[in-house]
C-alpha cells in the first residue's frame, strides 16, 4: 500500500473516532486493502490469519460448485469463487432456449444469489477467472482474469491462498480428436452457445428466402444435423421439430418444405434407457421429421460433414454433443486420474495425493483403488456431491479442522454414497420420456407420453433454484404456448 494512503486511512479514522467515540471505527477499507497483497511478489489474497475465517475456494459454477456454494455454512467460512462465468446454467432446460421457448435468462442462476455471503462478507469474493495451476504445496492457487472482446485489457495474474480447495472445474466437451469439429461446430454447454445456435437457425432463415438462393443452397442452409444421441442431442432435436412445425411453417412458409434435421449417432440412441423407451423415442422423433441416421463422423468440413463410409451430409447448422471429456486445465493437475482422465477421489471426495483439496462434478472420478466404477457426468450426481461436501467441511469446521492441514485425524465420517433417481428427456410435441430404474439393468417405473411430459416439466420446474427463475421460466412456457416462440434475431 502506498505510505501517503496509509497515512490517509489512519488520518481519516482518528477523525471519526473523535467526532464519535462510543463507534468502533470501520474495519472495511483498511483491513480490506491489507487483505489484498498488492506487491509484486504477490498479488492476491494472503493465506488466513489465527483472527479470521478459514477460506474454501471453490473452482468453478457448475452443479457441483454451486451446490456446495450454497450449502456451506459461512459463519465457518469465508467462500472464495474462482469462475470464468459469473452465474450457473440449469442445463436440462438450455435446449430450449435455442429456439426461443424460454429466455437465456431463465436458466442462468447469478452466484450472487446462490450464496449471498459473496456479495456481502468482506473476505468473501467471486473472481472472474480462470484458474491456471495449483501449488498444492503452498495451498495456492494461480489464477488468470477473464477477458474477452478486441478492444479490452490485459489479463491480471493473482494468487489465492486456500484453507481447503475444492475443484468443481466441470469438463469440456470431447471431439474424439475429429478434424475440424471444434472449428465448425456448435457446442451445447453454456447459454452463449445457445445464443450463437439461436442467431445462426434465424440467420439462416432469414437468407434462404432472399432471391437468387438455389434450391440446393436452400436445403444445406436449412439442414440441422445434431451429432450425438444422448439425452442433449435428442432434447434439441425433439425442440428443433416442434419451432419447425408450429412456428416456421407459418411464419417462413416461403421455405418450409426446404428445412430439415437429422440426428447422427453411432450406437443406439438415449442407450442408456429402457428399450421399450428407447423405440418409442425413434418413434416419435421420425413422426416429427426427424431423420435418423447410425454412423461415425471422421470429418466435419466448412458444410458438410463425412462420415465413415464417406456419406456426406451437408448442413447449415451443426450441433455437437458427443459427451464430455477433462478440460486442459484438469490435464495439467499432477494428480492421480481416476477413468477417463479425471481427478482421482476417494470415497470422501478427497484428492488422496495431496492434502486439504477435494474434487466433485464431471472432473472428478473414484480410482481404481476404490473399487468403485466413475460415476456419469450428469446434474444430479455433481448436484449430489455438492451437498455432501458442503456438510463434510461444515462438520470439519465445528471439529476445528476448517484450517490448512488441520483435519489430518479428524473423522470425515460415512463415505459418499450415490443412489441413482432415474432420467428424464423431452422429445417435442408434448411427449417426454420418464425411467425411474435405478440403473440399466435394474427393474423400475418406466414412462412415456403426454404424462411424462407433464411429470418432466414439473420436476424441472421445482429444480430451477430460485423462485425468481421458476416465475420467469412458467411465464415463459406460458407466453410460448399462447403466443409462439419469439423468432427475433437479436
Amino acid at each position: 500500500m502506498p505510505p501517503w494512503f496509509r497515512n490517509f486511512i489512519q488520518l481519516s479514522t482518528s477523525l471519526a473516532q473523535q467526532r464519535s467515540p462510543h463507534l468502533k471505527p470501520s474495519p472495511s477499507i483498511y483491513q480490506l486493502w491489507n487483505h489484498f497483497s498488492t506487491d509484486s511478489k504477490y498479488a492476491g489474497l494472503r493465506p488466513t490469519k489465527g483472527d479470521e475465517k478459514p477460506r474454501v475456494v471453490v473452482l468453478g459454477s457448475g452443479w457441483a460448485g454451486c451446490r456446495l456454494l450454497k450449502d456451506i455454512d459461512t459463519k465457518l467460512y469465508d467462500v472464495v469463487c474462482v469462475s470464468p462465468r459469473n452465474h450457473m446454467v440449469f442445463t436440462p432446460l438450455l435446449a430450449s432456449t435455442c429456439v426461443g421457448t424460454l429466455e437465456f435468462r431463465s436458466v442462468a442462476e447469478p452466484i450472487g444469489r446462490i450464496q449471498p455471503a459473496i456479495s456481502r462478507e468482506p473476505n468473501s469474493y467471486f473472481f472472474l477467472a480462470n484458474c491456471t495451476s495449483v501449488d498444492f504445496h503452498s495451498h495456492q492457487i494461480h489464477c488468470e482474469t477473464v477477458t474477452e472482446g478486441v478492444d479490452t485489457l490485459d489479463p491480471w495474474n493473482f494468487k489465492i491462498s486456500y484453507d481447503k480447495l475444492v475443484i468443481a472445474a466441470g469438463a469440456q466437451a470431447s471431439t474424439f480428436g475429429i478434424k475440424g469439429a471444434n472449428e465448425h461446430a456448435t457446442f451445447l454447454r453454456e447459454v452463449h452457445h445457445a445464443q450463437e445456435i439461436r442467431r445462426k437457425l434465424l440467420l439462416n432463415l432469414m437468407l434462404s428466402d432472399v432471391p437468387g438462393v438455389t434450391d440446393e443452397e436452400k436445403r444445406r442452409l436449412l439442414h440441422c444435423v445434431v451429432v450425438g444421441g444422448g439425452p442433449t442431442g435428442v432434447e434439441f432435436s425433439g425442440e428443433l421439430s416442434d419451432f419447425i412445425m408450429k412456428d416456421v411453417h407459418q411464419r417462413y412458409s416461403h421455405v418450409k418444405d426446404y428445412i430439415h434435421v437429422t440426428l447422427v449417432e453411432a450406437n443406439e440412441i438415449l442407450s442408456s434407457f429402457d428399450d421399450r423407451l428407447r423405440k418409442y423415442a425413434i418413434k416419435q422423433l421420425t413422426k416429427s421429421g426427424v431423420r435418423l441416421v447410425r454412423g461415425i463422423v471422421k470429418d466435419v468440413q466448412p458444410k458438410k460433414i463425412v462420415l465413415s463410409d464417406d456419406t456426406d451430409i451437408p448442413y447449415g447448422l451443426l450441433v455437437w454433443s458427443t459427451g464430455v471429456g477433462p478440460s486442459s486445465f484438469v490435464n495439467s493437475l499432477e494428480v492421480p486420474k481416476a477413468p477417463g482422465g479425471r481427478v482421482g477421489i476417494d470415497e470422501w471426495l478427497r484428492v488422496p495425493s495431496v492434502q486439504d483439496v477435494f474434487a466433485i462434478g464431471d472432473c472428478s472420478g473414484f480410482l481404481v483403488s476404490t473399487g468403485k466404477p466413475v460415476l456419469p457426468a450428469l446434474a444430479q450426481v455433481a448436484e449430489r456431491q455438492g451437498k455432501y461436501l458442503a456438510k463434510l467441511l461444515n462438520n470439519l469446521g465445528k471439529a476445528g479442522g476448517g484450517r490448512a492441514d488441520a483435519s489430518k485425524e479428524l473423522d470425515f465420517g460415512n463415505p459418499f454414497v450415490y443412489k441413482h433417481m432415474g432420467s428424464m428427456a423431452t422429445i417435442g410435441r408434448y411427449k417426454a420420456l420418464v425411467d425411474l430404474r435405478k440403473s440399466k439393468e435394474a427393474k423400475g417405473i418406466s414412462l412415456a407420453g403426454f404424462a411424462s411430459w407433464f411429470i418432466w416439466r414439473s420436476a424441472y420446474l421445482t429444480r430451477v433454484i430460485s423462485w425468481r427463475n421458476r416465475f420467469y421460466v412458467a411465464i415463459n412456457w406460458l407466453t410460448t404456448f399462447v403466443f409462439g416462440r419469439d423468432i427475433s434475431r437479436i
